[in-house]
């Protein structure tokens, strides 16, 4: 450990320990400096997400303080916080993950969408109609609802009668067949 980090770790060490002794000036000391570290330790690692370094900060900040019953005072303490904000990290990118990679970002669609007038609006709405024809009455339903009328998941299986869980498959399916029908490729 070099000698600036050994600094950093005893000065957040004796601040952590007073304020596990009831010293509150201490704990919010604490929260403080180890809010800086966290969220430069963050913003490393979602350089691209900076609005969800923020909230990634203070969820850290949450689980620190339900946990901190947890901390060894033999530990560093510098361990101790980014372990819980790694999973922090994990956590995030778990629950973004999965959800991104079934959506396409609109603006890349923009152009291909547009139209200029009624007449092209409703070619474009009779061309819609026919391609999601081909589609089961379930896919297509699933898109209609979630991706031509701007419905949630949850309204779109109260309509349908569909799990939550069937209407996200049935989307990805839909949209899935719909690509591979057009060839485009992710």
């Amino acid at each position: 450990m070099s000698e600036s980090l050994h600094t950093i770790e005893a000065q957040l060490h004796s601040l952590w320990m007073r304020s596990l002794n009831g010293d509150s000036a201490s704990y919010e000391r604490a929260l403080t400096l180890l809010s800086g570290y966290l969220r430069s330790f963050l913003n490393q690692r979602l350089q691209s997400q900076l609005s969800d370094v923020e909230d990634l900060v203070q969820e850290t900040l949450m689980a620190i303080h339900q946990k901190r019953h947890t901390y060894q005072s033999d530990q560093p303490l510098t361990a101790w916080v980014y372990a819980i904000a790694r999973y922090k990290w994990v956590d995030h990118l778990r629950a973004h993950g999965r959800r991104e990679k079934l959506h396409d970002d609109i603006d890349d669609w923009a152009e291909t969408l547009s139209v200029d007038g009624d007449t092209e609006a409703s070619d474009a709405q009779r061309d819609l109609a026919q391609v999601m024809a081909d589609l089961p009455p379930k896919q297509r339903e699933a898109i209609e609802h979630t991706r031509l009328q701007g419905l949630s998941i949850t309204e779109t299986a109260q309509r349908t009668g569909q799990s939550e869980a069937s209407v996200k498959v049935n989307v990805h399916r839909g949209l899935k067949a719909l690509m591979a029908k057009w060839g485009v490729q992710k």
